[in-house]
């Protein structure tokens, strides 16, 4: 059994200390980077970046979070995120430009809003719809549909056949 070294609880196999790694059959003195801290993983590196840093060969940088953004606390995929009301351009968080009559919508594609209900999206701005007589909103509250018993035709509801 190597020096810094203990036997397993099983009597078959060893394992090196904290803050050693095994190495072939030695163990080795487990070298921190700065902002750092010793982790269980036996395997690896033996170490973990501190939250704010991501490991990068073998140190720790710091992960840039721009204005309005904030840190994941992610293993794998993006390290930071944009607040409510930003979404992200370029490295940057910019603000989500919200007509009037609009409000912010979480989803990962589109403008970042989405109409009231009673209003649909024309050219980046939400104006009120002009329900037809004999139709109603549908669901979404962004669009019209036609009453029961009648069908659309040249713009208007009229009474099927």
């Amino acid at each position: 059994m190597p020096e810094n070294a203990f036997l397993r609880s099983s009597g078959y196999d060893w394992q090196c200390d904290r803050g050693y790694r095994q190495d072939r059959e030695t163990c080795v003195p487990v070298v921190l980077p700065g902002n750092a801290y010793l982790s269980e993983d036996t395997s690896g590196s033996g170490w973990t970046c501190e939250r704010g840093f991501t490991a990068s060969s073998s140190a720790c940088v710091a992960i840039a979070v721009p204005e309005n953004g904030y840190l994941t606390n992610a293993d794998y995929g993006a390290k930071w995120a944009c607040e409510r009301g930003f979404f992200e351009i370029d490295g940057r968080c910019e603000r989500v430009a919200i007509p009037e009559n609009a409000i912010l919508d979480r989803v990962s594609y589109g403008p970042g809003w989405r109409c009231e209900r009673g209003y649909e999206p024309v050219n980046n701005a939400c104006v009120v719809i002009d329900l037809p007589a004999n139709a109603h909103l549908d669901r979404s509250g962004n669009r019209w549909r036609c009453d029961r018993s009648f069908q659309l035709s040249n713009g208007e509801c009229v009474l099927g056949r």
